[in-house]
């Protein structure tokens, strides 16, 4: 799961039957495995709409705890694995190294990726990941 899904829980405009469906499983226990930098990037976009007035620091902390209470499992990534595989990913799919993490950790563990990112999604169906 990419940090844009979390996100779209925050916001109702950004919500689709796909985030609110992925919502629901966390809420039913199933656990999900992201890489290591996407609470940076969920903590990057809460701080983003703060500055844009689209939540206050009160919703932004509430809306953080909220989402550390799921069974989020963060995958710790080796150097050695983030200056090779994720790099190569990225090369493989012209992706930043942000959203290769993703992609190479859905391939590394074979798990599916939930993504709202256009270019990710589109790179996942090209390496033969299944999207949620």
């Amino acid at each position: 799961m990419d940090a844009s899904i979390a996100v779209s829980w925050c916001f109702e405009d950004e919500a689709t039957a796909v985030t609110e469906g992925i919502l629901d499983l966390l809420a039913k226990g199933t656990t999900v495995v992201v890489p290591a930098v996407w609470p940076l990037e969920v903590a990057n976009a809460m701080l983003s709409a703060e500055r844009k007035k689209r939540i206050n620091v009160a919703q932004a902390t509430a809306f953080l705890r909220r989402i550390a209470g799921f069974p989020i499992s963060v995958d710790a990534i080796p150097l050695g694995r983030a200056f090779d595989q994720v790099l190569s990913v990225g090369r493989q799919h012209q992706l930043t190294a942000y959203d290769a993490a993703y992609l190479e950790l859905s391939l590394r563990e074979t798990l599916p990726l939930a993504t709202l990112d256009n270019d990710l999604r589109r790179s996942a169906g090209i390496a033969g990941v299944d999207l949620l």
